[in-house]
């Protein structure tokens, strides 16, 4: 593979390094002018540079397609008058000319046309200073082609081997074909993708509403909502209420509904009202945008399993090269075999050793089990994830928002002797006014659910992570938190220690209030745990996973909630700092290690885990710092993700095995080792056929892979 091809961005062309797809009406015509550029890549062989740009796929499959039918077309009379038909079929066609002459005109078209790829390739592989496939089948075509020329004009009536040259082109671009066929339905992926985007939108710019190019979207641009509109950029409404449907960006199947204040994605449809959002990220900062970036780079990346492949396949190219020239030295100088003899051995024997099944074996699973998990809003960020996962012996649950909701409501407020049950409640949500913590939003919505209006004269806010605020509201201390809090502060919690247990002991979190440092009330909270929990538990075990769960919830409310989805093991009263060292606790106990977290403050054990798995709907943080990211917020898609990794492993290993022992048991049949002692040989065009069938082999094997789909979520 050319080295500057693998330097090129996604949607630039490998030739030159420009956009394949015009950003706007001035640059339109670049897609035009990029024909020789995207054969250039074809030429490389980097069908994965393809990859990162579905309308250069579609365009260099067509032309594979379309190389490999004239190809084809031209073979058959070739066939049909080469030593093959006329010897082993029995055919003898009346020719217009001389057979060797007519061999030389219908093969040399299909050696320095259909065939150039393989040529042009060689030329990029060996300024690189690489040997790979391309080689190969150059040196293979080349060798029968031109030592059949030579014989032509020298010795017009001797055997030739042009059917050999053809049938070696039709057959690799036949396999080649198959190849990008398989890899199409994640090219069609981003395709879908990027048709999230609409082309154009409406703007309000001087004071006027003009349609534009959703491409020349800026920053704090004020964009105009209808009914059925595709959101074009993310952003922020500012005027109106509506409901969007996230589904195909998200997962999430129910519209949701948007208020002033309310996050907008881009890719996603409005669907009742009217309304006017603030773009706050365009371009490549986008969510959606940034989804594509993933796709794309996963397809791109190489397995541990491929870069093992890839230096295996770099010595097959100088063994086959090896074998070929032993096999013709050995047979012409040690047995005495005649010239043609010596080199069908020795062309067949560097046909058939093309290292091309071992270089798909694990890119054309890697590219169908990434665009599944796509498919499946299940982003996997590289295929190095994807093989690792399958490794996975212990998983991390977070609590609240993995396992629960995420959305606690309150339960309870109990108010100690002279206080007031409405003014604890006050005073709580007051405090909480500069939260956004699940469990503060919870105690404004009940406040005002109440008729309770949160003071706005709350000063000197102070948020202490994992653990509570703290605020001055009209001149009094107010903190509301966890008992740890309280007894940093030296709040005496005697007075409602029965409380305190009571509530615990019925699965509710708490916040104690305390005001001028006396404890006032405490607030009842419970978060319900989200409906494919428990069985997200009883699969994880069922796979072999220990499961674990972490929280900073007291510990008897962790216990509640382990004892209800089934979890053995859990770590409670845990601050968001202190969760990447337990996980790095059970990665000292010998376990290889997934963290699942909403991506916010679950970061550093997200970084710290050997798998990062960020269960929200796209969010910034969950993006950045998952190696999976579950778009669909449902816990019950980590199953559906090592199951994903388990079976494409098995497949990887499955192609690698089959190409691995199809060269080892193929090269000596090849090179005549058995020939004097049992009479196996093979042509040149027969090791041709073998070899493309090994490729269409691993290719077909990797599509089975979607076989898995339909039980990704049994």
């Amino acid at each position: 593979m050319h080295p500057e091809v693998r330097k090129t961005e996604p949607g630039k062309c490998p030739g030159c390094g420009m956009d394949l797809i015009p950003e706007n009406k001035k640059t339109a015509k670049v897609r035009d002018e990029h024909t020789e550029h995207d054969m250039q890549a074809m030429s490389r062989m980097d069908h994965e540079a393809a990859m990162t740009n579905p309308a250069m796929a579609r365009k260099m499959e067509a032309d594979m397609r379309r190389r490999f039918f004239v190809s084809f077309l031209l073979s058959i009379p070739i066939f049909l008058y080469s030593p093959v038909g006329i010897n082993f079929f029995g055919l003898n066609l009346p020719a217009p000319i001389p057979v060797n002459w007519l061999l030389f005109i219908l093969t040399t078209p299909i050696v320095f046309w259909t065939g150039s790829i393989f040529i042009t390739g060689t030329y990029y592989s060996l300024k690189a200073r690489k040997l790979n496939m391309a080689v190969l089948i150059a040196t293979g075509v080349l060798a029968a082609y031109l030592f059949s020329v030579l014989l032509t004009f020298i010795q017009p009536g001797s055997e030739t081997f042009y059917e050999a040259a053809a049938l070696l082109v039709t057959f690799v671009l036949f396999g080649h074909w198959m190849e990008m066929r398989s890899r199409r339905g994640t090219s069609d992926a981003l395709r879908a993708l990027f048709d999230l985007v609409p082309p154009k939108a409406n703007v309000i710019r001087g004071g006027k509403e003009t349609s534009i190019p959703s491409a020349e979207i800026v920053q704090g641009d004020i964009v105009v909502l209808r009914p059925g509109d595709k959101v074009p950029v993310d952003g922020k409404i500012i005027e109106g209420e509506t409901s969007i449907d996230e589904s195909l960006v998200t997962g999430e199947s129910i519209p949701v509904a948007k208020t002033i204040g309310a996050k907008v994605v881009g890719g996603s449809v409005n669907l009742t009202g009217l309304a006017k959002f603030q773009a706050t990220k365009v371009g490549l900062d986008t969510v959606l945008a940034r989804i594509i970036k993933m796709v794309e780079t996963a397809q791109n990346s190489k397995a541990p399993g491929q870069r093992i492949a890839d230096k295996a396949a770099g010595w097959l190219v100088v063994l086959a090269i090896g074998s070929g020239l032993a096999a013709f030295l050995g047979w012409y100088f040690g047995a005495g075999a005649g010239l043609l003899t010596a080199l069908t051995f020795a062309v067949s024997t560097v046909v058939i050793a093309c290292p091309d099944a071992l270089g798909l074996a694990t890119p054309t699973a890697v590219a169908v089990g990434t665009g599944i998990g796509a498919k499946h809003n299940i982003l996997i960020k590289d295929a190095a994830t994807l093989e690792n996962t399958s490794r996975l012996t212990a998983i991390v649950l977070d609590k609240t928002g993995t396992l629960t909701e995420g959305k606690p409501k309150v339960t309870e407020v109990v108010a100690r002797s002279g206080y007031d049950t409405r003014d604890v409640l006050s005073l709580a949500a007051s405090v909480e006014r500069g939260s956004n913590h699940p469990i503060g939003i919870a105690m404004l919505e009940e406040a005002r659910k109440n008729g309770l209006e949160p003071s706005e004269k709350a000063e000197k806010f102070e948020s202490i992570g994992g653990q509570g605020v703290k605020a001055v509201v009209n001149g009094k201390v107010v903190i509301a938190g966890t008992e740890r809090l309280m007894r940093q502060n030296n709040i005496d919690l005697s007075p409602i220690e029965e409380e305190i247990d009571r509530l615990l002991a019925t699965g509710n979190t708490m916040s104690i209030v305390a005001v001028d440092g006396q404890v006032a009330g405490i607030i009842g909270v419970a978060d319900t745990a989200r409906p494919t929990a428990k069985k997200t538990v009883q699969k994880l075990k069922e796979l072999g996973l220990e499961v674990t769960m972490i929280t900073g919830d007291h510990e008897q409310v962790a216990m509640a909630v382990s004892a209800e989805l089934g979890i053995d093991r859990y770590f409670a009263e845990v601050l968001p700092e202190e969760k990447a060292q337990h996980v790095k606790k059970l990665q000292d106990e010998g376990k290889f290690v997934a963290m699942v977290g909403d991506g916010i403050n679950d970061a550093p054990a997200l970084a710290q885990a050997n798998i990062g798995i960020a269960i929200g709907a796209g969010t910034d943080v969950a993006i950045e710092t998952g190696n999976i990211v579950l778009m669909r917020s449902d816990p019950y898609d980590i199953v559906a993700a090592v199951r994903l990794s388990k079976a494409t492993v098995v497949k990887m290993k499955q192609n690698l095995f089959w190409a691995a022992i199809y060269n080892v048991l193929a090269i000596p049949v090849a090179a005549g080792v058995f020939y004097n002692s049992l009479g196996w040989s093979l042509r040149p065009e027969i090791a041709a056929l073998l070899m493309s069938a090994s490729s269409i082999i691993v290719a077909t094997n990797a599509v089975l892979l979607k076989r898995v789909e339909r039980k990704l979520h049994i």
